[in-house]
């Protein structure tokens, strides 16, 4: 014991280790601040922990080829022991960093802990969620499977239309005009080197400001901030009741980041990796390439945007809301902290949280795009067919193999891009039927030349039985009064 101490003295008169201590782990922070609202930020630090260490390890095997990188991946999730999940904890550990950073930014908004003195935080924050988001969309692109190839092109396609320097960016991007074996050497470069070099600088800045600045105290009412009174209160407040992060302000946090990564191991041991999903073929059209959850929201506002508002939202609309972000501890910089006294930021977070889920559910189920495999992966119910007539049958076997069921529901299953043909027949005549086919109208492709009079006939027969028993068919009139 005598030696060991005297090794422990002789290093910490090198390195310095205790003065280290106490001035980073050891530092004293409000005691109030050991809240269970204060765990997102060392959960966020547990994530990207995790993902440089399970990245590091499937670098051992990936291979940043366009031959190479489908089957690499196959590899791993198959030959390779325990590569599957290993492959699925960088996944998960990927969803999770993003939604935990995601609760931090919130939690941060909501006590004012963007406002003075710790502007710097706020702003290294938001980049390093920009920076997050930005190894999300690199790593996606790395499983370079139809899903990654497609929603490449769709992202080059986006940044070739910034005015005067687009051409430039896709260059960039890409590492040339078109998507080849130099992208997926470029995108590994961003997703390993790059990227994950500017977060651990960013981090480590946003640490020293967290040291410098401190942890921001639990808001009360009325407990506003004053630049002139609000350096020698914080003071105070430590005098008075601060306590050393390590040990006493830790505990919550250390069960958070415990829990945090039982959850991140459990949902990889559940649901395993994602993809990749078929080998990337430009011959085959991907009419819906879905990004992972965190850019689904996105995928669905530019699909649902009109076409004349596509440029001003595209490039308009991060501008705006980076600029807000930024923004925001310069123009909102003293005043009330508390949630409770700023119900405008209250409302600003309901709505952003509700805007985002319903977009990201819209972006999941995507309605405004055929399912493409609906027509051979989900049958027309047993009770649409008891009781038909063989021309009836006929018509359900027509409206199955020529692939409406990629537009059109039966049953609550199958495509949402047309309406549900569950009570088609209260709706339509048999000529109107006949007429839709065969024109076409609103969104839907006029089929006469494709369909025979005879399967034209068929599908219609079918369609007309298409209709709850306590409600009346369709009548033959003008007069939309008598249809209802």
């Amino acid at each position: 014991m005598n030696t060991a101490r005297k090794i422990a003295l002789w290093l910490d008169d090198r390195l310095h280790l205790t003065a280290l201590f106490t001035a980073t782990a050891g530092h004293e922070v409000p005691a109030n601040s050991g809240s269970w609202f204060y765990v997102f930020g060392s959960g966020t630090l547990l994530c990207f922990v995790i993902q440089v260490i399970t990245g590091a390890c499937l670098a051992f095997v990936y291979i940043p080829s366009t031959n190479e990188a489908y089957t690499s991946l196959e590899y791993l999730n198959h030959a390779q022991f325990l590569g599957w999940y290993l492959r699925a904890v960088h996944v998960w550990g990927s969803n999770f960093m993003v939604a935990i950073m995601t609760m931090h930014m919130i939690q941060v908004f909501l006590f004012g802990a963007y406002k003075y003195p710790r502007e710097l935080t706020w702003v290294s924050g938001v980049f390093l969620l920009l920076f997050t988001l930005g190894m999300a969309f690199t790593g996606q692109v790395l499983r370079f499977d139809q899903d990654a190839y497609w929603g490449l092109s769709i992202g080059a396609s986006i940044t070739g239309r910034i005015p005067l320097i687009g051409a430039q960016m896709v260059h960039l991007l890409l590492a040339g005009p078109i998507i080849a074996g130099e992208t997926l050497s470029r995108f590994f470069t961003f997703h390993v080197f790059l990227i994950p070099g500017l977060i651990i600088a960013l981090i480590s800045m946003h640490l020293r400001l967290v040291l410098t600045k401190g942890i921001n105290e639990y808001p009360k009412p009325g407990d506003k901030v004053r630049r002139e009174t609000y350096d020698a209160k914080y003071k105070e407040i430590i005098k008075t009741q601060g306590v050393p992060f390590v040990p006493d302000a830790i505990g919550k946090d250390l069960i958070f980041s415990g829990l945090l990564l039982i959850a991140i191991l459990t949902c990889a041991a559940i649901f395993g990796p994602k993809g990749p999903l078929g080998v990337p073929d430009p011959t085959i059209v991907d009419t819906s390439p879905r990004p992972d959850f965190y850019f689904l929201s996105i995928f669905a506002a530019l699909a649902l945007l009109p076409a004349w508002m596509e440029v001003l939202i595209l490039f308009g609309a991060p501008l705006v809301v980076l600029s807000l972000l930024l923004g925001l501890p310069f123009f909102d910089n003293t005043g009330e902290k508390s949630a409770r006294t700023r119900p405008v930021a209250v409302l600003i977070v309901i709505v952003t949280v509700l805007v985002l889920g319903v977009l990201t559910y819209m972006g999941e189920t995507s309605p405004w795009s055929p399912h493409m495999t609906a027509w051979s992966e989900n049958p027309i119910p047993v009770a649409y067919l008891r009781h038909r007539t063989p021309l009836q049958l006929r018509g359900a076997a027509f409206l199955q193999n020529k692939q409406c069921r990629n537009c059109h529901a039966l049953g609550g299953v199958g495509g949402e891009r047309g309406p549900a043909l569950d009570d088609v027949a209260t709706r339509l005549t048999a000529d109107e039927m006949v007429r839709q086919i065969i024109q076409g109208g609103g969104n839907m492709p006029a089929y006469g030349k494709k369909l025979s009079p005879a399967e034209v006939e068929a599908i219609v027969s079918f369609m007309q039985t298409l209709r709850p028993n306590y409600r009346p068919a369709a009548l033959v009139s003008t007069n939309p009064e008598i249809r209802k």
